[in-house]
């Protein structure tokens, strides 16, 4: 392979395909302008900052509530704050995909092979928020474990975070 050259190049159906050719439209109609680029697209989320995370939020289909201010102090950088007075739920928001498609692909240090669809993630997530209930863990509450890096661990800490707990 001569170096310079891409490693994989997508088809047209592919770019056609992708989200970010659709967030690129949605942008265009937002903004005005037709991009041509993502230099433009860039160039553009730079210039309208409030534009372009107002419809990240929107075209990600975030969950909450995204408050009065969008942008605060938007002429510092870094310094600028984003949705200063917003408020979701980490966990409502992940776990808003639900079926029989992979959510988590694991695989260990042994070998072990497991797929988690969405919908075993939620059972799982749901079992282990109803034991921090029954524990009376609340909104607020710190919940410490060492744990492997493995899909249990994930759905505890969305456990925790569905109910407001670190």
């Amino acid at each position: 392979m001569a170096a310079g050259q891409p490693l994989w190049t997508p088809t047209q159906d592919q770019i056609d395909a992708a989200p970010l050719t659709a967030f690129t439209k949605a942008a265009g109609v937002k903004a005005g302008v037709a991009f041509s680029s993502y230099s433009q697209l860039h160039a553009w989320s730079v210039e309208d900052r409030e534009g372009f995370w107002s419809l990240i939020w929107d075209f990600c289909g975030i969950v909450g509530d995204r408050g009065d201010n969008l942008l605060v102090d938007g002429d510092k950088m870094p310094g600028a704050s984003f949705f200063p007075d917003a408020t979701l739920n980490f966990a409502e928001n992940l776990l808003k995909k639900t079926g029989s498609g992979d959510a988590i692909v694991f695989r260990g240090e042994d070998k072990v092979e497991r797929r988690l669809s969405w919908n075993a993630l939620h059972a799982l997530t749901s079992r282990l928020q109803q034991l921090f209930l029954s524990l009376k863990v609340k909104k607020g509450d710190r919940i410490a474990a060492m744990m492997p890096n493995m899909p249990e661990t994930v759905a505890a800490m969305l456990a925790a975070a569905s109910i407001g707990a670190v």
